[in-house]
Order: structure tokens, then C-alpha cells, then sequence
């Protein structure tokens, strides 16, 4: 029966596992290149870019065999991915970030979020719940956010279709947009010289995966202060669902509210740090952990584009695409001046 049982369930999903582990292995080699280093393109932007080209030309053809493997990769893999990512860091690291990182984020979650509200609904004239989902992606942690918020609204299948496609559409913007606005911070034109741009990342861009994406493009020690700053985000998804819950949430005819999904990968991955703090890997084991850790993530990046379909564009319509680029906005232009501010006065 167990052995019956193994190639019912493992079988779906080999075929996406083995697409996703294919095009992240020729994401990494393209990504040794040096040209498209010194261009800011690391192995995890070269697999999603793989990804989207995929995704958009030959992967529908596939996808009814491919498509539980690549949401697994993209989900489970991703999450596996950034707990493993905690080897990379101590908590020296996580003290870098400091009062400074940690208001940031909340900052701009409760800006992003409130903007969200304002322009969504009384602006747009969006469905309130269509609103608050977009407005949750944006603000926290992308897809993952989204799927979070929808059972405590208890919104409807075509709003979280519509507001998952907004953050992974300018999410995916974010990734070859920050790299470029590192460049121009150092010009008088862009005005705004950050305090720590890996803060600026982790507080203003969507996922997890962009935010590792886009860092990865800068250098090393923008990434893990990228990271670290957005897994404290990450971890504020909690706390916000509850409040969510208590003022927005509705409640069924028992009158208990919608089920509350918390981020357990995130204290995970600060359970890895404190690890690695005290008692880290041996130099050997350590290497072979960190290859892992890449490869994991990259075959995250490789699903996340290869379910990223531009066609999306078309389907969620005008008005969420509008809410999507005016927190997107907000969040790249807004998100610059709340780290000058905050980053300086609390440093």
C-alpha cells in the first residue's frame, strides 16, 4: 500500500520538478558569464527571465504534466530555499538592519496598505476585497501575502487570480529596476542617496523571490540586508492578518472569521540564523549547503516565470493594473524617501 501510495502521489510531480532543476542548472552556468554579471544579471534574474520566455511560448504545452512540480518548486522549494538561506548569515548580520530596518517595513506596509484602501476604493472604485488583496501583495510579501489574506475575506477566486498577477506583473518590474536605481543614486538626477539600498529593497519590493533577485544583481551584502529586511516584513504578515481579521474580515453564520495562515518558513529561517550564530557549519559542509541553497532558489525563480503569463496583463483589466502601478510608484519613489528619513534619523 505505501509503495502504491508513492507512485500515486510522486509521479505529477517529477515532470516540473526536473523543467524547473532544468532551466535553473542553465540559469546558473549562463549565469557565470561575465558579461552578464557586470550587467547585473546573477543566475536567479537569468532563471526567472529563462522562466517567462518559457512560460510564454512553449511551457503552456506542457503545463497540464509540468504544473504540479513547478508549484511545488515555486512554493515549497522557494520556502525551503530561504531557510536555508539563514547559513549565509549571523546575527552581527541581522544587527546591521536595527530599529532603523524594522520601522522602515512597518512603515511601509501601513503606508502601502493604506494607499491601497484610498485609491482602490474610493479612488478606482474597485470591490473592496479585490482592493485589500492587491493592497496586502503589495505591501508584505507578493503571492504569498495574497493567498494568505484570502481566507480571512473570504474573497472570491477571480479577485485573488487578479491581485496575484498585479504583484507578480510589477514585482517582476522591480527585479531589473533596482539594479538601475542603484546606478543612478550616485547621480544628482535621482536625488536620493540611501542610507543602505538593501533595506530599501527588502522594505519596497513585492516577494521574497524578487527581493532576492534584484539584490543578487548588486552584490552580496545587499542581498542579505535585503533579505533580512524583508523576512522581518515577511514576519509582520501575522500581526496584520489578525488585524485584518478583527476590522475587515467578515464572519460566518458560527461567527468565527477566516482561518489565519502564518509565515512559519520565516521563523525558520531566524531559528537557521541563530544557529549558524552559535554553532556554524564546517567550511565543507557549509559550501555544499550554500550550492543547495542557490539551486533551490533558483529553481523558485525558474517556476515563479514560468507561471508568469503577460496575458495576465490583459485578463485582470485597467483598473487593478492602475492599483498595481500606483503602489508600485509608491512603493519605488515612496519607499526611497521613507528610508532617507528613517534610515538617517534612526541610524
Amino acid at each position: 500500500m505505501r509503495t502504491a501510495s508513492r507512485s500515486q502521489t510522486l509521479p505529477p510531480v517529477l515532470p516540473g520538478l526536473a523543467l524547473s532543476a532544468a532551466v535553473a542548472w542553465a540559469a546558473m552556468r549562463l549565469g557565470d558569464i561575465a558579461w552578464l554579471q557586470e550587467h547585473g544579471f546573477s543566475a536567479l534574474t537569468v532563471a526567472i527571465v529563462l522562466g517567462i520566455v518559457l512560460g510564454n511560448t512553449l511551457y503552456p504545452s506542457v503545463a497540464a504534466h509540468c504544473g504540479d512540480g513547478v508549484l511545488f518548486s515555486k512554493q515549497t522549494l522557494l520556502r525551503a530555499g530561504i531557510i536555508l538561506y539563514g547559513f549565509r548569515l549571523t546575527l552581527q548580520d541581522i544587527s546591521h538592519v536595527g530599529l532603523a530596518g524594522v520601522a522602515i517595513d512597518a512603515a511601509m506596509l501601513l503606508s502601502t496598505f493604506g494607499l491601497a484602501w484610498l485609491a482602490g476604493v474610493k479612488l478606482l472604485k474597485l470591490e473592496r476585497d479585490a482592493a485589500l488583496l492587491i493592497g496586502a501583495g503589495s505591501s508584505i510579501c507578493g503571492a504569498a501575502a495574497v493567498m494568505a489574506t484570502e481566507p480571512v475575506l473570504r474573497a472570491r477566486s477571480e479577485q485573488v487570480t487578479v491581485a496575484v498577477s498585479t504583484v507578480v506583473i510589477f514585482g517582476s518590474l522591480a527585479i531589473f529596476l533596482y539594479p538601475l536605481l542603484h546606478t543612478l543614486q550616485a547621480e544628482p538626477a535621482w536625488g536620493v542617496r540611501l542610507p543602505d539600498f538593501g533595506i530599501y529593497i527588502g522594505s519596497t519590493v513585492h516577494e521574497v523571490a524578487q527581493v532576492l533577485a534584484a539584490a543578487r544583481s548588486i552584490d552580496q551584502h545587499t542581498a542579505d540586508t535585503a533579505v533580512i529586511t524583508k523576512m522581518v516584513r515577511v514576519m509582520m504578515l501575522a500581526p496584520f492578518l489578525l488585524a485584518l481579521s478583527m476590522k475587515a474580515g467578515p464572519a460566518s453564520s458560527s461567527g468565527q472569521r477566516g482561518k489565519l495562515s502564518i509565515p512559519w518558513f520565516a521563523f525558520a529561517f531566524i531559528g537557521v540564523v541563530l544557529l549558524n550564530s552559535v554553532m556554524p557549519l564546517p567550511a565543507a559542509v557549509s559550501q555544499l549547503v550554500l550550492q543547495a541553497d542557490t539551486l533551490l532558489l533558483a529553481m523558485a525563480m525558474a517556476a515563479l516565470g514560468l507561471t508568469t503569463h503577460l496575458s495576465a496583463i490583459r485578463n485582470a483589466g485597467m483598473k487593478p493594473m492602475i492599483l498595481g502601478a500606483i503602489l508600485f510608484a509608491w512603493l519605488v519613489i515612496g519607499g526611497a524617501l521613507v528610508n532617507g528619513a528613517l534610515g538617517r534619523l534612526l541610524a
